[in-house]
């Protein structure tokens, strides 16, 4: 019922800017309040890192004013941070770490003053040793992948959603889709069980991925073993990432060297011949020179009958820092996976098919799913004075492809599933390089962080299909319905559609930001973003060109107020485009080359809430428009207009962090509405959006017994959702429960069991279609072994 007033009132009369009016109507009513809290002391922020950017944990700091005895004791947190409220004046500031050369610093506190500039500390004599902080908190304070700034989470208008490495460690998390089941308002599609494909907002894409902010677009299943963190940035960002982003993106953040002793190794087993083992090594080589190795191997079944997998990563990382004011960082992945591929199962009646989840259709023996990665990054940063540039550059290149059988449809009698065949192969090579500049100012009681930055990026893709042909004369195959796997003879070759070109891409886009500090209670964020997209696309089997050039102008705006520093009220304004060419750059034809961007335009207020140290909740509404999509012309079949829309409106809370000092959760509700407002050429007005349920609600807690025992309990709720936009067939609704319990052997050694869907319930997670539907894992367990030295 709340729910419903709630949405009732915001989105009535199909006004969008009712939700701006009602967020300053709240602001206006809060404003005499906040004048009134006005103190002598000023809430500050700061945080201790090393020469490269990492996070000093445990260090001890001591702020003493000039002329006086007031002194303030601190100690940085997890994440290198601290915070204190100080009256104005001027400030020695020392800090010491165990590693670290001792540092002081003179600062000046101000009406003005929110953040001191980050306290970089020098590292000691090369033999010393660094502490590491072994703590298992979920939660994040600040981000910068948002803004490009060192930021507050809960100064960022923006819903985000951060998964620390501690919480994929724990839920033993080896896909993004294992560790978007606790991140409210994404869900993820089956890609066709080849790739990871995101629904964020009621908008799919599988290109909006990204690897420490850099775009990581090809379609293939990324794996967590060398990652720190992953942040789920949800609504249109397209100020920030460029191109897409419709609905909001993902970025993993990957594990860099530090000036610290890592040695970590992992190895799991389980259910299925389930078998991964994992490895992170690290350390400082001299006082300048730091190294750090993470590993990965996996060869495992699955729960489907005839489908295994196998995969491998390796990825070293160096730090080099040559100066207290410089940072050069240099990585070098390669990743491969390899699989059998599996299109799930068919539908029957307007469901899925009443058959054994482990039902395997096609033939295992000619299904393949391959992904080779090479990934190259080289950045520095520099400070120079109050400015800090930053350089990234980042080459990789791909080589991607599949072959499968699709179940399509059963006949009428229940007996007979039509299955048809093909591959497909993509080649790419991204390399983009991103510049940007960071410097704080005041004009007057005004204080101001500016960002600035171009990017210019080039992607050559070379795609090739080839459909399947059962004994080598038809496209399609009738299979029985109790018995779908069969071994008929099939030839693939191109038929008189499939693909076979080669595309260009050139891309220069330069933005500007600025994060304006009106008052201690007010801040406004404002930027744009200007994207040059020219696309050459070549047809090599008709030897056809065909080019187009889209000049994307992006905007976001927002405004925080901070009636008190733990809370935070915002609203904000973003627009995103996505080229006519699609994610995949796959669909310009000469119809699509005249066809413009597609629009999403973002309306979003919320509130973000420090409950108290440690713990964190947030809670958003939204607005989502997708305008300018394709619709057919009424009056000319053959004729393509972009007349089609999409709404998604939605609230969305989550809570993270500690409960109490033994007790850490996280997890989240979100509704969403997405329907087709104007018919386009998937669907007719009024059908929802397809894979997109009213209702989620995720769960993840972990509760600490001893200082040895803890155990961790999550659940996951999905309300029912239509598997295509034509809404005829339903995935039906499920709650499944997952546990874990860890013992800490020693202070090297610990061990963990994962036991997923507790009660064994048989459910179906998601779809390609009405006709590829994948069912959810059995009663699953998995046994991991960890040490840390």
């Amino acid at each position: 019922m709340i729910r419903k007033m709630i949405m009732t009132f915001i989105f009535n009369k199909d006004n969008p800017m009712k939700l701006t009016a009602a967020l300053l109507l709240l602001l206006a009513s809060l404003l005499s309040n906040i004048l009134a809290d006005e103190t002598v002391t000023i809430a500050v922020t700061g945080r201790v890192v090393d020469q490269n950017g990492a996070a000093v944990v445990g260090a001890k700091l001591s702020a003493e004013r000039l002329g006086s005895t007031i002194r303030t004791d601190l100690v940085t947190n997890n994440e290198g941070g601290f915070s204190a409220d100080l009256a104005r004046g001027s400030y020695v500031i020392r800090v010491d770490a165990t590693g670290f050369e001792p540092y002081t610093r003179k600062v000046e506190i101000t009406s003005t003053t929110r953040e001191i500039d980050a306290l970089v500390l020098s590292v000691a004599a090369a033999t010393a040793v660094v502490t590491v902080s072994d703590d298992a908190e979920y939660a994040i304070t600040d981000v910068s992948t948002a803004t490009k700034t060192f930021t507050a989470m809960r100064d960022i208008p923006q819903s985000i959603t951060v998964v620390k490495r501690e919480q994929i460690a724990d839920q033993n998390a080896t896909s993004v889709a294992d560790i978007v089941r606790y991140v409210p308002g994404v869900t993820m599609h089956q890609g066709e069980n080849n790739r990871d494909e995101v629904i964020i907002r009621g908008n799919k894409s599988n290109a909006d991925f990204y690897l420490d902010g850099v775009r990581d677009d090809v379609q293939y299943y990324r794996d967590p073993y060398n990652m720190e963190r992953f942040e789920a940035l949800k609504g249109p960002n397209a100020m920030i990432f460029g191109r897409g982003g419709g609905g909001g993106v993902v970025n993993r953040v990957t594990k860099d060297a530090r000036f610290s002793k890592t040695r970590e190794f992992t190895l799991t087993g389980g259910s299925f011949s389930d078998r991964r083992v994992t490895g992170d090594v690290g350390q400082a080589i001299t006082s300048r020179l730091a190294l750090r190795l993470n590993s990965l191997y996996e060869g495992s079944r699955t729960f489907r009958r005839h489908v295994t997998l196998e995969r491998e990563g390796i990825n070293p990382t160096l730090a080099f820092a040559p100066d207290s004011k410089t940072s050069i960082n240099i990585s070098y992945e390669f990743f491969r996976d390899r699989r059998v591929a599996d299109r799930g199962i068919t539908s029957f009646n307007n469901r899925p098919a009443n058959v054994p989840i482990d039902t395997y259709y096609g033939d295992p023996g000619q299904s393949f799913v391959r992904a080779s990665v090479n990934l190259f990054t080289a950045s520095v940063e520099r400070m120079f004075g109050e400015v800090i540039f930053r350089n990234r550059t980042h080459v990789a290149a791909y080589d991607r492809g599949y072959q499968n059988f699709v179940p399509g449809s059963v006949n009428a009698a229940g007996t007979l599933v039509s299955l048809s065949a093909y591959n497909n192969a993509t080649q790419r090579t991204n390399l983009f390089n991103q510049t940007d500049a960071t410097f704080s100012f005041s004009t007057g009681r005004v204080r101001h962080t500016a960002v600035g930055g171009t990017e210019f990026g080039r992607q050559l893709t070379d795609n090739l299909r080839k459909t399947g042909y059962f004994n080598n004369a038809a496209t399609s195959l009738q299979v029985t319905f109790e018995n779908p796997t069969t071994n008929v003879p099939v030839t693939f070759r191109q038929s008189a559609t499939d693909a076979d070109n080669h595309l260009r891409l050139n891309l220069g886009a330069a933005f500007a930001q600025d994060q304006i500090e009106l008052a201690r209670w007010l801040q406004v964020i404002a930027g744009v973003r200007y994207d040059h997209f020219g696309l050459t696309y070549l047809n090599n089997r008709n030897g056809q060109t065909l080019s187009r050039v889209d000049r994307l102008v992006s905007p976001r705006f927002g405004v925080v107020i901070k009636p008190i520093t733990p809370l935070s009220i915002y609203g904000s304004y973003s627009v995103s485009f996505l080229p006519s060419s699609g994610d995949q750059f796959s669909s310009l034809t000469t119809i699509t080359q005249q066809v413009k961007p597609e629009k999403f335009t973002n309306y979003e207020a919320g509130v973000k809430w420090d409950v108290r140290k440690g713990l964190f909740l947030t809670s958003a509404v939204y607005r989502l428009d997708r305008t300018n999509t394709r619709a057919t012309d009424p009056n000319d079949p053959t004729r393509i207009i972009q007349t089609g829309s999409q709404r998604t409106n939605g609230f969305e809370a989550s809570l993270t962090g500690n409960v109490t000092r033994s007790w850490s959760m996280t997890g989240g509700y979100s509704w969403q509405d997405a329907r087709i407002t104007s018919s386009t050429t998937a669907a007719a007005a009024g059908k929802q959006v397809a894979q997109v349920p009213h209702d989620m609600l995720s769960l993840w807690n972990k509760c600490e017994f001893t200082s040895r025992l803890s155990a961790g309990l999550g659940i996951s709720y999905r309300s029912d959702m239509f598997a295509a936009a034509d809404n005829t067939v339903v995935l039906p609704s499920y709650l499944i429960a997952n546990g874990a319990v860890f013992y800490k052997i020693s202070e090297r050694w610990r061990i963990q069991a994962n036991v997923d869907n507790l009660t064994g319930r048989r459910y179906f997670k998601n779809a390609d279609n009405n006709t590829n539907i994948s069912p959810g894992a059995p009663r699953s367990i998995k046994i991991g072994v960890i040490a840390r030295f």
